[in-house]
């Protein structure tokens, strides 16, 4: 039987899922930043008060999740787990290859695999972080998946390659029509001012394995 706790806590680990909390969920929708605050979720009175199925679909538009994914939070210990390989690589061996077509989707067979829970974008692909750099952000074995599909948005962390073949972790700050605003996510990086027509692929950093 599905209950009023189970909805709620499937909003507060899609919340998660995106690094932000249910205030900040509202607010990337579009909603009122207390429209899934604890106390909304129960009337003056006690009662039990559900969240509407219009605040639903906006959340899962703002965070580009589908329908099908939302059900998987309201009981995940319940939930058969539904594995698909995508492709997989490293930060280092990333640096200098040509493994991507001209969309940013990775192509060609030089490539390992990971077995993941369902992730939407059948573009994604995995980076293995093999080394400090990014610490304390992301430290040593850490995977992040990266989606190629998904537009990212001013704040977002996000995989830069240009077309010099260089690589960035950061997170977006601007995006102009000639220039994209990159800011570093640890003390040994710098922030990164790039031309838009040097940039060969600008992807979101949608999952991290830590």
């Amino acid at each position: 039987m599905l209950t009023h706790t189970d909805i709620w806590a499937a909003i507060d680990r899609l919340a998660q899922e995106n690094r932000l909390t249910a205030s900040g969920l509202a607010r990337r929708a579009g909603l009122d930043p207390t429209t899934f605050n604890r106390s909304k979720r129960t009337t003056k009175d006690g009662k039990a008060r559900w969240p509407s199925t219009e605040s639903i679909a906006k959340i899962l538009e703002a965070t580009d999740s589908s329908f099908v994914h939302f059900v998987s939070l309201v009981r995940p210990d319940r939930t058969p787990s539904s594995q698909q390989t995508i492709p997989l690589t490293n930060l280092r061996a990333i640096d200098p290859d040509r493994r991507f077509n001209a969309a940013g989707f990775p192509s060609g067979n030089d490539w390992d695999e990971i077995a993941l829970p369902h992730v939407a974008d059948p573009h994604a692909f995995a980076v293995e972080v093999i080394d400090d750099r990014l610490e304390p952000i992301y430290k040593i074995g850490d995977t992040l998946i990266v989606s190629p599909s998904i537009e990212p948005r001013r704040g977002d962390r996000v995989l830069v390659r240009t077309d010099r073949g260089e690589l960035y972790v950061r997170r977006l700050l601007r995006r102009t029509a000639k220039r994209i605003e990159l800011q570093a996510l640890s003390a040994t990086d710098g922030d990164v001012s790039l031309a838009t027509d040097a940039v060969a692929s600008l992807a979101r950093i949608v999952w991290a394995s830590q």
